[in-house]
């Protein structure tokens, strides 16, 4: 028989840490948003949008991951609900309590994936766009042999792309911040006796 005493810190842990891991989901989640309607938005009105073409791939990526970072939400206001439900009469059993943090879990580790992999799809993509770069030479004349000039095609990282891929940065934290909480969680669970 489980100790009242445990199962009451238990309660407290499973409220407070899911609080703590939905709260911090929903304010990068509203981050991510706003990165990705400001990116669409923005990439519309830029002049030469189809430059980086590489950005596609991660920015779907990205938006993935978000949508996994809802389920995960999701998944904490449950775990908040399971902490409550510790602490009255009707008692979750410690499997099923398990199931819900695992299942929280494996979508932190599905949206870390997805938000990793659209992270090295946009670094690609900058890293070419990067690399044809002529340092300090963008659009410039440049005087060759016999007096004629030609134009040096540079194609600077523009914040729209920096942004995008903060944007992506934000989606893996929060990922990464449900996975940590989990992982705790899960520990506690299985340490009451």
């Amino acid at each position: 028989m489980t100790d009242e005493l445990e199962l009451q810190k238990l309660s407290g842990a499973l409220r407070r840490m899911g609080w703590i891991r939905f709260w911090v989901q929903v304010v990068l989640g509203v981050v991510v948003v706003g990165v990705l309607v400001f990116n669409n938005v923005g990439s519309r009105l830029a002049a030469n949008s189809a430059r980086a073409l590489g950005l596609g791939p991660g920015i779907s990526l990205t938006t993935l991951a978000f949508l996994v970072l809802l389920y995960s939400g999701w998944q904490s206001w449950l775990v908040v609900r399971c902490g409550r439900a510790l602490a009255s009469a009707v008692k979750p059993s410690r499997g099923e309590t398990g199931r819900l943090l695992k299942r929280g879990l494996l979508a932190d580790l599905g949206g870390l994936t997805l938000a990793a992999m659209g992270y090295q799809a946009m670094a690609g993509s900058l890293f070419v766009q990067a690399s044809q770069q002529v340092p300090g030479f963008f659009g410039a004349q440049i005087e060759g042999a016999g007096g004629a000039g030609r134009q040096v095609v540079g194609l600077p990282i523009t914040a729209i792309e920096m942004f995008t891929v903060l944007g992506n940065t934000q989606v893996l934290f929060a990922h990464l911040i449900g996975l940590v909480f989990s992982l705790w969680l899960l520990q506690r669970v299985y340490r009451v006796r």
